[in-house]
């Protein structure tokens, strides 16, 4: 057995789980998410918790089991404590601000880039900082890497949209002209 895919989940009281053939509902307090698992894996609620069994040990199954367990759970801890990332934006002259819904970012090109978040997605901005925060655990980590994308970090100046956790190591740079010889 996985060592993942066998941990049983267990339900929250302010959740709500239903299972309709191989779709998943989870509800909570903080909105509600609805995934389709692969039919090959079985899925039960038994005493307030969630099981995943697969139907056999073939390979494909053993892959299936703790990336089917794994996605429900985010599904619960999503619906009941949210995700969230944090970028930091460094550089000279860089700056970060929101129009409305839409974040504005000044990175060092010629035009302000604009960013439009997709649905269930919330942008803050303090400061240097932007706040990515949302229910799905997938969309948050998916937006997060597009708005680094825009301006990856510089591995000599470290200029650039980073994850507040990440570490840059910096490149020395370019050493002078060796004389004689």
């Amino acid at each position: 057995m996985s060592k993942i895919g066998k941990k049983p989940i267990p339900i929250p009281d302010n959740v709500d789980v239903e299972i309709k053939g191989n779709s998943i509902t989870v509800k909570g307090p903080k909105g509600v998410l609805t995934w389709q698992f692969h039919p090959l894996m079985d899925v039960k609620i038994v005493d307030k918790n969630i099981i995943v069994q697969r139907m056999n040990e073939e390979k494909f199954y053993k892959s299936l089991h703790g990336t089917t367990r794994q996605i429900i759970n985010n599904m619960i801890i999503g619906v009941t404590q949210g995700y969230r990332k944090v970028l930091l934006v460094e550089g000279m002259g860089y700056k970060v601000g929101m129009e409305g819904k839409k974040l504005v970012l000044n990175v060092g090109y010629s035009h302000p880039v604009h960013y439009i978040p997709p649905e269930g997605i919330n942008i803050k901005v303090e400061g240097n900082k932007i706040i990515v925060e949302g229910i799905d655990k997938q969309k948050v980590g998916e937006v997060a890497a597009c708005i680094r994308r825009i301006k990856e970090p510089d591995p000599y100046k470290g200029k650039g949209i980073r994850y507040e956790d990440e570490k840059i190591k910096l490149k020395p740079g370019k050493a002078g002209a060796v004389k004689g010889g």
